[in-house]
């Protein structure tokens, strides 16, 4: 993965819903040319922030076994911007199922209390295992959660 997208996750409810925290900095390399003296943090970045959110929601549901990849945004409006200082507070849930019976997720970026973008997605899980080493990405979900033991 290029970008991490989450720096915090504050809370999960396995299945249901999870939340986190994404900061942006000045020394995001995205913002270079997004735009030029003017940065702007790009919406499709709070997208993927979104859909990683929902991956550490499928990995802690599963124990672990599976991660969430978006295929389709069903709806997605944007109310404002992300600007490097901010920190885009982050909640995925799911909303209710598809045709298929996969899930549908609901996310809503805020700043502030402020609604900044607000998507409605779908994709799938892949096995966490095929994409990953499991056991580095429970160490990395203990440093997002602050759970990681201290020594």
């Amino acid at each position: 993965m290029r970008y991490l997208l989450v720096d915090h996750i504050t809370a999960v409810e396995p299945d249901k819903s999870i939340r986190g925290v994404k900061n942006v900095a000045m020394t995001e390399d995205f913002l270079e040319f997004h735009f030029p003296r003017n940065p702007i943090m790009p919406g499709v970045m709070v997208l993927e922030a979104m859909a990683q959110l929902t991956g550490w929601l499928s990995a802690v549901s599963s124990d672990f076994e599976h991660w969430f990849v978006i295929e389709n945004i069903r709806q997605c409006k944007y109310y404002g911007f992300a600007f490097p200082g901010d920190q885009v507070e982050l909640e995925v849930s799911v909303s209710k199922e598809s045709e298929d019976g996969s899930p549908v997720y609901l996310g809503l970026a805020s700043i502030g209390g402020r609604k900044k973008v607000v998507a409605e997605f779908s994709g799938r899980t892949l096995p966490l295992s095929d994409l990953d080493e499991v056991e580095l990405k429970r160490r990395e979900y203990q440093v997002l959660t602050r759970t990681l033991p201290r020594r």
